[in-house]
């Protein structure tokens, strides 16, 4: 597709790969995406149910606050029952970082400067070599180092990519090369800005978010404006979308910007009109169900729907499904871009999912080639 429509190519930063586990990051290693629980860690069995979810919505990885030793006694129960690598986030002391990584931790996110001596780093890195734990520096504009604050009088880019060399360089006195770094900011200029200053310094992969975003909506798009401009310039190897809202719906965000940019496939694209007088259906409640009824789908394929025929058709030959809004309750459903029978408005519903779950099962199976709607049990809408 990208050899015949060049606009559409990212040309992804090279950098070298990390393991988070048994999860890749970096070189050319799928975008991974992560989130992060809000439970209290030393309920493990909360926190286990929150990431359940989140590996449900799709989680590559997921982070565990550990500031407590409490903490950490908890975490070794969550990395063996986790399906996933899951990262300890350690504040300020070392030992926290020692404790999750004989716990489990794929990964420990800390700043070795903020650890306090030599020695102390030394120990924590001795602990990731053991237990084959990465690292992630985590720069933050939020809680930039004094010293830097008083260099150059605000958090600006120079500083966050100074405070991320920094600590870069503590880890690799002590020959540790397995981090990751990221140079968060709540404002999208200055994290945008920090992200490619450091991409043009540093080889190692890079986390990506714009932190503190805000709620659902509102993080949603600030998330998408500064990660998406990275993404679309090739830079950034594993995301977090910081939002005010459920882990899960981070998780659900991340993958709706990868699948937007052609980084990722997972589940159901939705095509959607934003509806108008002209709709031969209620758009926005029938999109809103199905997206609900088709969650469970973690097979990459499209569906379009819109609600009358002036694009419905034109969109419906670049999906694998799609429905359009006729007259009389009678609508139009397109099967690899070919009209192929009338559905009742009645029916509509439960006749698209079934179709979806259909050519889903087909395309794991292997016979994407050969769906068919008519077969066995799927049995067209009069």
């Amino acid at each position: 597709m990208n050899a015949i429509r060049p606009w559409r190519t990212i040309e992804r930063r090279k950098c070298r790969q990390i393991m988070v586990g048994d999860v890749p990051v970096g070189g050319d290693a799928p975008i991974t995406v992560q989130t992060m629980t809000n439970t209290p860690t030393e309920d493990a069995v909360a926190t286990l149910d929150q990431i359940r979810r989140c590996e449900d919505a799709g989680a590559d990885i997921i982070r565990v606050s550990c500031p407590t030793k409490e903490a950490t006694a908890a975490f070794g129960k969550i990395t063996k029952a986790s399906r996933i690598p899951i990262v300890a986030d350690i504040h300020f002391h070392y030992k926290r970082a020692l404790e999750a990584a004989d716990a489990g931790a794929a990964c420990l996110r800390i700043n070795p400067g903020n650890i306090g001596s030599s020695e102390r780093v030394a120990e924590v890195v001795r602990a990731a070599k053991a237990n084959g734990c990465s690292i992630r520096i985590g720069v933050n504009a939020g809680s930039l180092e004094k010293d830097l604050l008083e260099k150059y009088g605000e958090p600006c880019p120079e500083a966050l990519v100074e405070s991320a060399l920094d600590h870069i360089k503590l880890l690799q006195d002590h020959d540790f090369h397995e981090f990751k770094v990221a140079v968060k900011a709540s404002d999208v200029f200055l994290a945008v800005a920090a992200y490619h200053a450091l991409a043009e310094t540093v080889d190692c992969p890079l986390h990506l978010g714009i932190t503190e975003a805000g709620g659902l909506i509102g993080g949603t798009v600030k998330s998408s404006i500064g990660m998406g401009s990275l993404l679309w310039a090739g830079i950034g190897d594993t995301i977090r979308v910081s939002l005010s809202a459920e882990p899960e719906q981070e998780v659900k965000v991340g993958f709706e910007m990868l699948k937007a940019l052609g980084l990722r496939t997972r589940g159901v694209r939705v095509v959607s009109c934003p509806s108008c007088s002209r709709q031969g259906f209620d758009v926005i409640r029938t999109v809103e169900a199905l997206e609900a009824r088709l969650e469970h789908i973690k097979t990459p394929l499209s569906l379009s729907v819109l609600g009358c025929v002036v694009n419905g058709p034109g969109e419906a030959r670049e999906t694998d499904i799609g429905l359009t809004g006729g007259g009389n309750g009678k609508h139009m459903v397109y099967l690899s871009g070919v009209t192929d029978h009338t559905v009742q408005s009645d029916d509509m519903l439960d006749h698209i999912v079934e179709l979806v779950e259909k050519k889903a099962a087909q395309i794991e199976a292997g016979e994407a080639t050969a769906f068919d709607p008519h077969a066995e049990d799927a049995v067209p809408a009069e």
